[in-house]
């Protein structure tokens, strides 16, 4: 049956997290801009109590994952020129969060110009060089073979890889089930899915284009094609994904040796540049072509693709704006959610307004809750348990 499918997955994937296969990739090249926030977006604070940063909650994630399975994972954490020397400060002045300094490792994505929506010429900015903006997280590929990267996970016998993204604070690191069922299936690349929200959600969707796998991104997806639903009207492009992957490294291997296996995006931007005269122009409209390559487009090249479903409210809550949907607020409200839910399962007596955060180091689920915290344990005030 689905549950026994579903242990038998967990028990694989804790295998290979137990014998050192298994190293995890962070993305973190954006600036939390949108969150009005000027550093980089690991950097903002998300734990309602103790104001954890993002960066924090993961990698103590990928900690608690490492000490159950008592075998290192290694962080390879991808960062762009705007995002790189904030990041490696802030890991080193937080001790890499409990890490091995051995086990974690910054690669920068590269950067690619950008050009007149006009006259296709290159634009330049206010210091005269060209203006440029991050590749898109498919420059990964590039990237890590550049840095050496790909070299020291097969030096140490990874073989497979988990990606998840800065801004998602419910993401289960280095998840035993979903590596399983990535190993199980021989496959290549997985994607984790969720129901949209709606049809105009800016989310990509996984779809089958002539039997073979890929995902859409909602900038290239007609409005008219998002909103089809079927005879009982629900969405009929409804898997929206999560930016939650597991690669096999061998996989990505065969991707760097075929340099152009992903094809550029272009994006109609914005961009601020110096005219003829070396006046500074902040346009008004977008004026400018930006190119960036995204992860996602190696799902049809894989010989064997998964598309697994996950609960949303579980698993995808990212900080993204600052206010309304995928903001601070709903982040931590989903936290929140999950931990209360956790502690009642073990038994204990909270109500819903008492504030309490669980440190991934003091339990990574309601499994290990139920372990620490004795059945009839009252929280009547704000508590950390870590």
């Amino acid at each position: 049956d689905e549950r026994k499918r579903w242990e038998q997955a967990r028990a694989a994937g804790e295998r290979l997290l137990k014998a050192g296969k298994v190293g995890a990739i962070l993305v973190a090249g954006g600036q939390g801009t949108r969150l009005g926030f000027d550093k980089p977006k690991g950097m903002f604070p998300i734990g309602a109590l103790s104001h954890a940063p993002l960066f924090q909650i993961l990698a103590h994630q990928l900690l608690g994952r490492s000490r159950r399975a008592a075998a290192p994972i290694p962080y390879f954490v991808m960062t762009s020129d705007a995002t790189h020397h904030e990041t490696v400060a802030f890991f080193r002045e937080h001790k890499n969060f409990g890490l091995p300094a051995g086990d974690v490792f910054f690669f920068q994505q590269g950067n690619m110009p950008a050009v007149d929506a006009e006259s296709g010429k290159l634009l330049v900015g206010s210091d005269q060089t060209l203006t440029t903006s991050p590749d898109g997280h498919g420059a990964m590929l590039t990237a890590l073979a550049k840095s050496g990267l790909l070299a020291e996970m097969k030096r140490r016998g990874i073989e497979y890889l988990h990606y998840h993204q800065v801004d998602n604070p419910t993401a289960i690191v280095c998840d035993p089930v979903f590596l399983g069922f990535h190993a199980e299936l021989g496959c290549d690349m997985s994607v984790k899915v969720v129901t949209k929200r709606s049809a105009a959600e800016r989310m990509g969707v996984a779809v089958d284009v002539d039997g073979v796998t890929q995902i859409i991104e909602y900038s290239d997806l007609p409005l008219d094609i998002a909103q089809k639903t079927d005879s009982a009207g629900a969405l009929l492009l409804w898997a929206g994904s999560t930016a939650i992957h597991v690669f096999t490294r061998a996989f990505l291997d065969r991707l760097v040796d075929h340099g152009d296996a992903l094809p550029f995006h272009v994006a109609h931007k914005k961009v601020p540049y110096c005219d003829a005269d070396g006046k500074a122009v902040n346009p008004q409209r977008e004026n400018a072509y930006k190119f960036e390559r995204f992860i996602f487009d190696a799902l049809p090249l894989a010989t064997r693709a998964l598309v697994l479903e996950t609960d949303r409210a579980r698993e995808f809550n990212p900080v993204k704006n600052a206010s309304g949907d995928d903001s601070p607020e709903t982040a931590r409200a989903a936290l929140a959610t999950l931990f209360h839910g956790w502690l009642r399962a073990a038994g204990a007596q909270i109500d819903d307004a008492t504030p309490v955060e669980i440190s991934p180091l003091f339990a990574l689920d309601g499994e290990e809750v139920r372990a620490k915290v004795k059945p009839g344990t009252k929280f009547s005030e704000p508590t950390i348990l870590n």
